[in-house]
């Protein structure tokens, strides 16, 4: 890959400039900046994934209407790549984050950030249940994918999955954003302290699940199970090694809070000390 860096003001192939960049369609962000290699590979075929069929290296899909500050641009092939900054989303530490400049809008003045209007609970709760069936995709929050994968970084003798080659479903936290129109923190991390506490220590399931409301969330490291009414919970699940088990699916409230505490106690409060725990926290976090 030829990495070329670019003065603070941007100028794509189109002939566009700007420091800034607005999303013009869903963009898939990246910590990585091959995108010829994650996308279509030297034959322009498959995409990059692992051992479950996930892109790793795709951390978000920014909404239209997004800021990016544009901190650099870089070649991978033909196509430009812009090294961004967002206040949309927190990478972990140390983490870069890529967009294809094709999907931007150019400015040379910041552009106001995304509007955003939190939904009403019920059409929270009716966009998660249109939502059941979808596949998993690591960092995806976009159920009908993205079709400029297809023509920009795809050959014509590619796949013809494009359900999967586009980044069509949702993870975790991404089935949650999407319903929220964006509104909520991307990332199961940043889930673990969002709204307010439940306290839930040292109680059995039935005693949480009396306590809960439509939305709270069941929230650990890596996972988080959304409560879609008093009855029942809904998430999206990676079940690598198992098809037809994955992607978004609901399960009855008391048995999926007994199956989380097979293996995780309830705590009041996510432990600050960075190590790895095998609890849970609920958040609530509509309505405040």
């Amino acid at each position: 890959m030829m990495l070329y860096l670019a003065a603070l003001t941007i100028q794509t192939a189109q002939g566009e400039t700007g420091r800034y960049g607005v999303v013009r369609s869903p963009a898939p962000v990246l910590n990585s900046a091959d995108f010829k290699a994650l996308f279509g590979g030297t034959d322009g075929i498959v995409m990059k994934s692992d051992r479950c069929g996930q892109l790793r290296e795709l951390e978000f899909i920014a909404l239209p209407g997004s800021v990016f500050t544009i901190r650099e641009q870089l070649k991978s092939g033909s196509a430009s790549i812009c090294r961004v900054d967002t206040e949309e989303y927190t990478a972990a530490a140390g983490v870069k984050l890529y967009v294809d400049c094709r999907f931007l809008e150019f400015h040379e003045s910041a552009p106001p950030q995304r509007s955003r209007r939190l939904p009403e609970r019920a059409d929270i709760v009716a966009s998660l249940k249109k939502s059941v069936g979808s596949s998993y995709v690591w960092g995806g929050n976009v159920t009908e994918g993205v079709p400029e994968l297809m023509d920009w970084w795809y050959g014509d003798n590619a796949g013809r999955d494009q359900h999967r080659l586009t980044l069509s479903g949702l993870d975790c936290s991404g089935l949650l954003y999407r319903a929220s129109g964006g509104w909520t923190p991307r990332n199961s991390s940043q889930l673990l302290t969002y709204g307010r506490p439940l306290a839930v220590a040292r109680t059995t399931a039935e005693q949480i699940a009396a306590i809960l409301q439509p939305l709270d969330l069941i929230v650990w490291d890596g996972h988080v199970v959304i409560v879609l009414d008093r009855t029942s919970t809904i998430e999206s699940i990676l079940a690598c090694g198992r098809p037809g088990k994955g992607g978004v699916v609901i399960t009855p409230l008391i048995q999926r809070l007994k199956e989380i505490m097979r293996s995780r106690t309830p705590a009041d409060r996510w432990p600050q000390d960075g190590k790895k725990h095998k609890s849970f926290v609920v958040r609530r976090w509509y309505g405040l």
